[in-house]
């Protein structure tokens, strides 16, 4: 009976050991890993002359995972893909706080014309998105053929695209537009990823 106590003991122990380092290497692991992929887990927006609406790109977008907008014939005007950092019932929510140890985003694309990524920041209290502001912006160059990733580090994110231009607020976080200021026809955009590093 007391050699059965004693060979049940290191087994306990060994039980108890295994489930930690478990839990320890799937932590690890999980730390390692980008934000959520808003191309995977938020609804996306279209405003423009577009082929696709919003119900379209979206329908695309869980069937294949991935985001397309293309021009349609002589389009006036430009065309806007956007995106809430946090996922919203609509196009307007909170902003995100992002994390002070986040340094880019990176974006996997493909584009037949120059891209601009506007990343709009909320009120000045912190609490809504609102039409206008700031609107601290990046260029995503033309990839026609191949798609490609990029890493944009928030540094790069200055209003207007000046140089001088203010940075962006990370803390304050609404949405990416991606916008075609000067479309033609069949210009196209597609993105497989946005993933922001946590």
């Amino acid at each position: 009976m007391k050699d059965q106590k004693q060979a049940s003991i290191p087994l306990f122990l060994l039980l108890i050991i295994s489930c930690c380092f478990l839990f320890d290497f799937s932590s690890k692991e999980n730390n390692q890993k980008l934000a959520l992929d808003l191309v995977k887990n938020s609804t996306w927006y279209i405003a423009g002359p577009a082929v696709e609406n919003q119900e379209t790109i979206n329908k695309l977008r869980l069937k294949n995972g991935i985001v397309k907008v293309t021009a349609n014939e002589s389009p006036k005007g430009e065309i806007e893909l956007n995106v809430m950092i946090t996922p919203s019932d609509s196009n307007d929510g909170k902003p995100t706080n992002i994390s002070e140890d986040s340094k880019f985003v990176s974006i996997t694309y493909k584009s037949s014309h120059l891209i601009k990524v506007q990343a709009r920041e909320g009120n000045e209290y912190g609490t809504g998105c609102v039409h206008g502001g700031s609107h601290p912006r990046v260029n995503l160059d033309p990839s026609p053929k191949n798609f490609i990733t990029v890493k944009i580090p928030w540094t790069n994110f200055r209003q207007d695209g000046l140089p001088d231009g203010k940075l962006l607020n990370i803390h304050n976080l609404c949405k990416f537009n991606f916008v075609n200021y000067n479309p033609v026809t069949g210009a196209s955009l597609e993105i497989k990823s946005v993933q922001i590093q946590n």
